[in-house]
């Protein structure tokens, strides 16, 4: 277990989801949460499932850490995906979950190599699929 400065702990099975994501695209999207001091994954979305599934699976009022595989076709008809780091936090969250995650937020993205867009969100509007296709060109 990776141990972080904020004192948050990265479970072991987050980089390694977060690996077979990247390397194999076995997973759509990975949803993560803090819990007793310590990053674990929340949801896994299978390969098939959609951008609405996965806002679907961000609580309306608790923060998370998402990473979002987005495919996409370039102007030149080329496909291509981004891998989206998403911070999640609810205007509606606890104030101290809030700074909990703000915190950790750095040091967690650096245990995920392969990190190549990130949002930050406090309500679904400010990660509409609209946002993520303009960060992706």
């Amino acid at each position: 277990m990776a141990n972080a400065a904020s004192g948050m702990a990265v479970h072991d099975d987050c980089k390694l989801k977060f690996q077979e994501l990247k390397a194999k695209r076995s997973y759509r999207f990975i949803v993560f949460k803090i819990e007793q001091q310590q990053v674990v994954i929340d949801k896994i979305g299978e390969p098939t499932e959609t951008y609405d599934d996965f806002q679907a699976s961000l609580p309306a009022d608790e923060c998370r850490y998402a990473v979002y595989d987005f495919d996409f076709t370039t102007a030149e008809n080329c496909q291509k995906s981004k891998i989206y780091f998403i911070a999640w936090s609810p205007e509606i969250s606890r104030v101290r979950m809030k700074m909990v995650y703000a915190s950790s937020k750095d040091r967690f993205k650096r245990e995920l190599d392969g990190i190549q867009v990130e949002l930050q969100a406090t309500d679904p509007s400010e990660m509409s699929l609209d946002i993520v296709k303009a960060r992706a060109l």
